[in-house]
């Protein structure tokens, strides 16, 4: 038995020797093939204590692939499928003192010039294969590649300047290396970490964001890139905090600068609150007011006229007195000097205290008194039949003519406009207001007034009126006691800024004459739509009124759905200031509900009636809050991640992911600040067959507040007579005036001076989205006459003009088509609820892979920067940097903007467009596909 198994062993000893030898003969000899494996017998297989790690080739300098393995015979090198010549290996043993197994090591070099002259599919690989009796093993794969950085940076930060609290966006793509370059913010060559700072982001795609700026963050900004090859430092951006400057409180006014009569009391604030910093703007208006004051003059008393002396009492004295009412001592007048009683004897010195005389005088007295009450009978007789007389004169002159007022300046071809006076509160920007007459007792209101009709009923149901008695000049050269009725709405409570309502001479005899005589109107219905939407989203829409809201795709959770809603406020807002510095740019819209939940902001888009070329106007979204008061989200100009705001020349798009109450308000800024009108003419027959009817509408220029128009007309019988056309009305505090030229004289009549109406400029400038109208009473002289044709002009005074032609027939009765076939934007719409992909113009895997191709960051620059640039979406990027898919927001609001007239044209122009700029960069990677949505 021992030697059978020292045999074994022998031959065992033999193979292996024999083996060995053959296989390193073939390697020396040059052979590409090793064995990968040895007879084995159950034992243990080499095991690699060190493998080779992944390297990099830095210049010219040469690089070592090291491998260790225990038990092993022998330890060779194969880079890309080729062994590498045992001469290139460097070989070293040593045994391991806590196993007593000799560990074997072997290195070889990898030089630059090796791996520039490999092509293959993958990078330049080595591996180690080590053997012993038992069998064979390999590493894993170790990649040596060339290690570079390039000079120029694919993006360098640019400097910007940003208002305190503002956000600070700084982009930064380091220059192409291998490996990949990490990335340093410095400023004014500090480290910025955001480790220390909560305010700062370091985002992972190299950008810098500062989520409120703060003066401490003004400076030099770099991006430093940097690998094991190189440091790279890009062009310095400028970053600028500025403050804006703010008006301090008002100082209380002065005392009057007189003592005695008119005089002026100022007031004045400065710039400090805060001061502007670092260029930050100036405060805008006015730093000083002033505004006249009357001081009351000392008035010394004066005595008035003696009484009539009293009869003589029995005492033979009678007596008179006098007031010192003539005139009475005011604001620290003298008293009068003097009596205010006299007495004297009544019989001439002959009064002996004797009672013969009594009887007699007690006669004369009643005689006398007898004669002065029947005086005075006569006297009232006259008086009442003179006020009978007057007030038949004046019943059968207003008959007479068919109106509500006569009026003296009327009859000389005057005409004056009824307007409140208003009185400058030191607005820099109204320059040319015009002061409008005070209202005195005795003043004459010559022109005929306009209605603004509230939208709390139907336009043309009967309203409670607010009855202004208005005393005519005329009636009183007549003197007729009785007064005309104007019918007049309620002026507007706000005024623009700089205009107020100047009750200095309005006593408080004639404000009473301001109280309304009937009770409110109630509330209109709102306009409401609503529908049912899940994890596929969808679209609300309310018709006609420019008002939409987009719910995109995974918006809400996957099993999942809300009712959601949208209603337009048909009632007067309170989204504009008090100060009447702002104006209501379109409806008042809620959508909910309250507690909805949203992954992704939805787009609402809203009708505005503002001219927005210029920078004329400060337009803001105001958000109702819980307590019903309005508060600021934004300005259209702002740069927050809040909510977003696109504003383009007739509707507002926003990306909103809070429910409630929103609002578009704006404050002009210049004279120059254009709000657009629709103008409109109806007509109708009156309540005699012979009365025409013509109603000229001025409202805002958005589809909700002209559908309001056309509803009511339509439930009156109204026939739309012209296209309705569009009035630019300027910020210049001038008013709009209303008049019907080339009436056929011999064919109609028209109300004596109603020929020209005219809208104040708060009544127009203040409308608050209710349509504003007068109207026009034409009778035709016989039954024969079947046409009317006649121009309105409308024409704001030094302002536009635009004419309104009437040509129809009196006979001719239309429909609602008619209307409607008139009245751009106004349609039977009845669907107000889609839901799913039919809802959106762009296909849903579009969609998914156009999110997928940009939300990723490129080194090529394609990104979703990129995708919102070729849209025209430019402003306020890190509203979307802080989404969690940029393009698919971006995507949403392409699609709010362009729901009514748009198709794919643009965006694909937009993708195709991006291709060809990323087809002209060099060679691309195996990671960049080439972009193809058609």
């Amino acid at each position: 038995m021992a030697v059978s198994n020292g045999l074994q062993k022998a031959l065992l000893c033999g193979v292996l020797f024999w083996h060995e030898s053959r296989e390193q003969q073939d390697f020396r000899s040059g052979s590409d093939t090793l064995p990968d494996s040895l007879p084995s017998v159950a034992g243990t297989l080499p095991h690699f204590v060190q493998e080779p790690e992944d390297a990099y080739i830095i210049k010219s300098n040469p690089i070592k692939l090291r491998c260790r393995a225990a038990p092993a015979l022998q330890i060779f090198f194969k880079c890309n499928g080729d062994w590498v010549h045992q001469n290139e290996h460097e070989s070293r043993e040593h045994v391991d003192e806590s196993t007593g197994l000799k560990i074997r090591e072997v290195m070889i070099n990898v030089s630059r010039q090796q791996v520039e002259d490999f092509h293959g599919p993958e990078d330049y690989w080595c591996l180690c294969v080590a053997w012993s009796h038992l069998g064979t093993s390999k590493s894993r794969k170790a990649t040596v590649r060339i290690a570079y950085l390039r000079k120029n940076f694919e993006q360098d930060p640019q400097g910007k300047e940003v208002p305190i609290k503002g956000m600070i966006v700084l982009h930064c793509r380091p220059p192409e290396g291998v490996p990949a370059a990490e990335v340093e913010w410095l400023k004014n060559e500090e480290p910025v970490s955001s480790l220390n700072d909560d305010n700062i982001d370091t985002r992972a795609d190299h950008n810098l964001i500062i989520n409120e700026a703060r003066l401490s963050d003004s400076g030099n900004y770099t991006c430093l890139a940097s690998n094991i090859v190189a440091k790279r430092r890009s062009a310095s951006a400028t970053v600028v905090v500025f403050v804006n400057g703010g008006w301090s409180l008002w100082t209380e006014w002065s005392a009057c600068s007189v003592p005695c009569g008119r005089g002026v009391q100022k007031r004045s604030r400065t710039c400090t609150n805060p001061a502007p910093l670092n260029g930050g703007a100036f405060c805008e208006g006015m730093s000083m007011q002033k505004i006249t004051c009357k001081a009351d003059c000392p008035v010394d008393g004066g005595w008035g006229e003696w009484t009539e002396w009293t009869g003589c009492s029995p005492e033979c004295e009678r007596q008179r007195s006098r007031e010192c009412t003539a005139p009475a001592p005011r604001h620290g007048g003298k008293l009068c000097e003097g009596l205010s009683r006299a007495a004297e004897n009544c019989t001439g010195g002959q009064c002996t205290q004797s009672r013969s005389l009594l009887p007699h005088l007690h006669h004369c007295m009643e005689g006398t008194n007898d004669v002065a009450l029947y005086s005075g009978l006569a006297a009232g007789v006259i008086a009442v039949a003179i006020l009978v007389v007057a007030v038949t004169l004046y019943r059968r002159n207003q008959s007479e003519y068919g109106v509500d007022v006569i009026d003296s300046s009327a009859l000389t071809g005057g005409f004056q406009s009824f307007n409140f006076k208003t009185a400058r509160q030191g607005n820099p920007l109204l320059l040319n207001s015009s002061m409008q007459p005070d209202l005195t007792v005795g003043r004459t209101y010559s022109s005929p007034i306009c209605f603004q009709d509230s939208m709390d009923k139907e336009l043309f149901d009967p309203l409670p009126d607010i009855k202004v008695k208005v005393q005519s000049s005329f009636m009183v050269s007549l003197g007729v006691a009785d007064r005309a009725e104007y019918h007049v709405k309620a002026q507007p409570k706000t005024f623009p800024r700089g205009l107020t309502r100047d009750s200095s001479s309005i006593d408080s005899r004639k404000m009473g004459l301001l109280t309304p005589t009937a009770p409110t109107s109630p509330t209109k219905a709102q306009l409401r739509t609503m529908g049912m939407f899940g994890h596929l989203g969808g679209r609300l829409v309310v018709p006609n009124t420019g008002v939409s809201v987009l719910v995109p795709h995974g918006a809400i959770a996957e099993d999942t759905s809300w009712e959601m809603y949208v209603v337009i406020n048909q009632d007067e807002s309170s989204a504009h200031t008090d100060e009447g510095c702002e104006v209501l740019l379109g409806p008042e819209v809620t959508y909910g509900p309250p507690g909805l939940s949203l992954s992704c902001p939805i787009a609402m888009t809203i009708a505005h009636c503002a001219e927005v070329t210029g920078e004329n106007w400060n337009i803001r979204l105001k958000r109702q809050t819980e307590d019903n008061k309005w508060e600021e989200v934004m300005s259209v100009e702002d740069e927050t991640t809040l909510c977003y705001c696109l504003l383009d020349s007739h509707s507002c798009h926003l990306l909103l992911d809070q429910p409630g109450s929103y609002a578009l308000v704006g404050e002009p800024l210049t004279e120059a600040a254009v709000k657009r009108l629709k103008l409109a003419v109806f007509g109708s027959t009156g309540a005699r067959s012979m009365d025409y009817s013509l109603r000229v509408y001025c409202v805002d220029d958005t589809p909700h507040a002209f559908q309001a128009v056309v509803t009511a007309e339509t439930g009156r019988g109204g026939q739309l007579l012209e296209e309705p056309k569009t009035l630019l009305f300027k910020a210049n505090t001038f008013s709009l005036q209303v008049s019907i030229q080339d009436v056929p004289q011999f064919l109609w009549n028209i109300k004596p001076f109603t020929t020209c109406q005219e809208f104040s400029f708060s009544q127009v400038w203040c409308s608050n989205q209710q349509p504003l109208h007068c109207a026009f009473s034409l009778e035709r002289y016989g039954p024969a006459t079947t046409q009317l044709s006649c121009k309105i002009s409308v024409r704001q005074v030094k302002g536009h003009e635009q004419i309104l032609q009437v040509y129809t027939s009196v006979a001719e009765v239309r429909g609602l088509s008619d209307v409607r076939s008139l009245s751009p934007g106004i349609s039977d719409c009845t669907v107000t609820s889609q839901s799913g992909p039919k809802a959106f113009k762009i296909p849903y895997s579009i969609r998914q892979r156009i999110c997928a191709t940009f939300d990723t960051a490129n080194a090529k620059g394609k990104d979703w920067q990129l995708l919102a640039r070729k849209l025209h979406i430019e402003r306020n990027l890190s509203y979307f940097a802080k989404q969690q898919s940029p393009s698919a927001v971006i995507l949403i609001l392409w699609e709010a903007q362009h729901q009514e007239n748009g198709d794919l044209d643009s965006l694909a122009s937009a993708l195709e467009e991006i291709g060809k700029i990323h087809s002209k960069s060099p060679a691309k990677t195996p990671e960049e596909p080439k972009s193809d949505f058609s």
